[in-house]
């Protein structure tokens, strides 16, 4: 049993249900015979790597869905041994070379000189190129980037990057210059309810629109988050009602949590309720000064301990500082933070 973010995931261009006019845009690029390289960005759950799917189906037919993982070893000139995994098909190779951390250079050189070299099983497919897709491409390196700037030239005949990422703005100018940029932004409320409307009624669910509105807001728009919410509260509950809790994941109430003890009252008055006695059990103002100055060092050890505690369980650091501006004043996160790790 697959989850609906699966399971409903449109398998070609023409079946999208947001973004049509850029679909058929896409379309036509494959069509003119011409393809460039691509640079497909935008936010997270906006569709990116659907729309590169769907691009693929369009370029080799349905063989492209048939995916294998490989464990791939390269050498470095170094003579360390990298270890990778790769999802690939007859026709394309998709990666992310950031897992390799800072020999990310090494996997982009030798696995687009592995694909370009390598002929196609099937010539019925009229396409002399593969595919290689790259994955988080802002995080690479500055020496990734510039290898990749080369190699993309180099095999230019015989191979065609598309590469996705977030954003543009850690993307270096060479990279950009060669590469057709697409952008996909976040899907309209009222596109992401009427996606969840549909998803409901193909699995025999009434939902209320109120309901899929505050999924909507809740997942910031992002659909995968939405379909993934839209299932949960079908577990949660069902017939749905308009006012049930639409469940958050353990990571984002940990973080909200975290949040209020940022902005949380921090006053002479809140430390005098919390010890032990009054202001009259301390012989000196002195003492009042040390108390409060202890508490708020305590405070602020807190705060550090679970964000350390969010960075081991792999939130990425961009997400956390995100979601905390979002729910508090960035002014006040960024003292905080100053004070957390002096």
């Amino acid at each position: 049993m697959s989850l609906w973010v699966d399971k409903y995931r449109p398998s070609s261009l023409g079946k999208v249900d947001f973004h049509k006019e850029q679909a058929a845009q896409l379309k036509n690029l494959v069509q003119c015979g011409d393809f460039p390289h691509l640079l497909v960005y935008g936010p997270s759950g906006a569709g990116k790597k659907t729309r590169i799917m769907c691009l693929l189906r369009e370029l080799y037919g349905p063989g492209v869905e048939k995916l294998r993982i490989e464990h791939q070893t390269i050498v470095a000139p170094s003579k360390k041994k990298i270890e990778i995994n790769t999802i690939a098909s007859n026709y394309h190779l998709e990666v992310n070379p950031s897992d390799a951390g800072n020999q990310d250079r090494v996997v982009i050189q030798e696995l687009i000189k592995t694909v370009a070299q390598s002929q196609q099983i099937q010539s019925s497919t009229q396409r002399e190129f593969k595919v290689v897709l790259l994955t988080e491409v802002d995080r690479l390196t500055k020496d990734a980037q510039h290898a990749l700037r080369r190699t993309m030239e180099k095999y230019m005949a015989t191979c065609r990057l598309i590469l996705c990422s977030t954003s543009t703005s850690k993307v270096i100018g060479p990279i950009l210059s060669r590469c057709l940029a697409i952008r996909v932004p976040l899907p309209s409320t009222e596109e992401v309810c009427s996606v969840l409307t549909s998803v409901c009624k193909k699995e025999g669910l009434l939902l209320p629109p109120e309901l899929a509105k505050r999924i909507s807001e809740k997942s910031g728009r992002n659909l995968r988050k939405a379909l993934l919410m839209c299932e949960a509260c079908r577990v949660q509950q069902y017939p749905f009602s308009v006012d049930q809790d639409v469940p958050e994941t353990d990571w984002e109430v940990y973080l909200r949590e975290t949040a209020n003890a940022i902005v949380s009252q921090q006053s002479p008055q809140k430390y005098k309720r919390q010890s032990c006695g009054s202001v009259r059990d301390y012989q000196t103002c002195g003492d009042i000064l040390m108390k409060v100055h202890f508490c708020l060092c305590s405070r602020l050890l807190e705060v550090r301990a679970r964000l350390y505690e969010l960075l081991t369980h792999c939130i990425p650091p961009e997400i956390i500082m995100k979601v905390l501006f979002t729910l508090t004043s960035p002014v006040t996160v960024l003292c905080n933070l100053w004070l957390s790790f002096m």
